[in-house]
């Protein structure tokens, strides 16, 4: 398992601090390797310190391998080859306001197996490229988790049941999981706010004056016509739009613009549009989904 990858994510390190002292007093059921990330960001409460390579964007099929993030992932992920392993587990917090809720790089039974432990909601992506699900995904069922906001100890105890169950765990079970019992869907697109452009939430003149409760709409089905924000200064400027490589092409458009206003073109199901700043520059403003059968196609709205 890995916690950590992002300094201001703590609820995968209180979990794992939880686990190990529920089985202070006896054995873990299995063996556990765990990886401790980015510390010198955690110390400093960032996500990534500004000099550094992202290290969940850092594992092997990062665009870039050459930094010393890229090599450190590249030499975990040789250690853990060696061992008879299991499962992975990678737990994040995110910024916006999301319910907990788990993501698979593959869609082979055995990864929804691992993550239905953690709940019904199950999200498809293979962009972006050098995640820590990638890599471990081609190694055994991988599963990365998403807790809510760092600091909720109800992300701390959901997180710590999923180490638990998947410790306890004999093996997966053959059976497929019924239709019913799960959530899944797919990320179409990653919305992002070009580098050069202003943006605000609380109406201040910029590029993009977005709703200040835009967090508000994730995991919510919209339907066209979803208001985003309107646009600022010269009102010319576009949200940036970059489609899954793998994901079929889409239904058109995703916004339009017109009045000035940003409004959803089609309908779409968001996940961790946020409301940091800090978050919109070094990641993204939020991403677009859909809901996908177990073949990964896009199911009819």
């Amino acid at each position: 398992m890995s916690v950590l990858l992002h300094g201001n994510e703590d609820t995968g390190w209180r979990a794992l601090q939880t686990v190990l002292r529920q089985h202070r007093t006896r054995p873990l059921p299995r063996p556990l390797l765990a990886f401790v990330g980015n510390i010198a960001a955690a110390k400093a409460n960032l996500r990534t310190l500004p000099e550094q390579h992202d290290f969940n964007r850092a594992w092997p099929g990062t665009p870039h391998p050459d930094t010393p993030a890229a090599r450190l992932m590249r030499y975990v992920v040789e250690i853990a080859r060696r061992e008879p392993l299991f499962a992975s587990i990678d737990i994040h917090n995110n910024t916006g306001n999301n319910p907990h809720y788990a993501c698979v790089n593959s869609l082979e039974e055995v990864h929804l197996q691992l993550a239905r432990l953690f709940g019904r909601t199950v999200v498809f992506f293979q962009e972006p490229r050098g995640v820590q699900l990638a890599a471990f995904a081609t190694l055994c069922p991988a599963v990365t988790v998403e807790c809510g906001r760092p600091g909720a100890i109800s992300g701390v105890t959901h997180a710590a049941e999923l180490i638990n169950s998947a410790l306890a765990l004999p093996h997966f079970p053959s059976h497929p999981i019924p239709d019913s019992d799960i959530d899944l869907m797919r990320t179409f697109a990653i919305v992002k706010v070009p580098p050069d452009a202003s943006f605000s939430y609380d109406g201040t003149d910029a590029d993009f004056r977005l709703r200040g409760d835009l967090d508000a709409l994730n995991f919510s089905e919209l339907d066209r016509g979803t208001l985003f924000g309107t646009l600022g200064r010269n009102g010319l400027r576009r949200l940036g739009v970059f489609l899954a490589e793998s994901a079929e092409a889409p239904q058109g458009e995703y916004f339009e613009y017109a009045g000035g206003e940003i409004r959803l073109a089609q309908r779409a199901i968001p996940a961790m549009l946020t409301l940091d700043p800090n978050a919109v520059r070094l990641d993204c403003l939020g991403y677009l989904m859909h809901r996908i059968g177990r073949d990964g196609r896009r199911s009819t709205d």
